[in-house]
C-alpha cells in the first residue's frame, strides 16, 4: 500500500511497470538498456477516493487516463531505470494527492460601487435621450 493521505491509499499490487528503450541522450547505452518506464495503475486501485475525487483525478490526468480507466504514466527523463521509476511513482502520488485536495470554495464578489454608479449614470443618460424624443405637450 502506498499511503497518500488520511484514508487514501493506492494498492501497490495493482500497479504494473513496463520498461522500454528510451531515445535521447545516453550514447550506446540507449541502444542496450531499457530505461524508460511506463507505469499503469487502474483507478479502482486508488482506495478511499470519493466519486468527486475520482472525477477530479480523471480531469487532472487528462490524456494519461485511457478508456479502460487505467492511468498510464510514462517517464524517460533520466538515464537510469530507477530514477525514471521513482519519478513515475512520484507523479502518480502527486496526481492522486492533487485530486484529494478540495478546491477552495468560490466566494461571490460584490459589484464595485464605481460599477453601480456607471450603470445608473448610463441609465439616466438613456432616459434623458428618450425624453427628448417625445413630442412636446399640447397647449390647449
Amino acid at each position: 500500500m502506498i499511503r497518500i493521505g488520511p484514508g487514501i491509499a493506492i494498492d501497490s499490487r495493482a500497479i504494473s511497470l513496463v520498461f522500454k528503450r528510451a531515445g535521447g541522450p545516453g550514447g550506446q547505452n540507449v541502444n542496450k538498456v531499457s530505461t524508460a518506464v511506463e507505469l499503469r495503475c487502474p483507478l479502482a486501485a486508488c482506495l478511499g477516493l470519493s466519486d468527486a475525487m475520482r472525477e477530479r483525478l480523471a480531469r487532472l490526468a487528462g490524456r494519461r487516463l485511457n478508456n479502460a480507466g487505467v492511468l498510464v504514466i510514462s517517464q524517460r527523463r533520466h538515464r537510469t531505470q530507477t530514477a525514471n521509476r521513482r519519478l513515475a511513482m512520484e507523479t502518480l502520488v502527486n496526481l492522486v494527492a492533487a485530486a484529494a485536495d478540495l478546491p477552495p470554495p468560490r466566494l461571490p464578489s460584490k459589484t464595485p460601487r464605481a460599477e453601480k454608479r456607471r450603470r445608473l449614470e448610463a441609465k439616466r443618460r438613456r432616459a434623458a435621450r428618450k425624453l427628448d424624443r417625445r413630442p412636446p405637450p399640447s397647449q390647449d
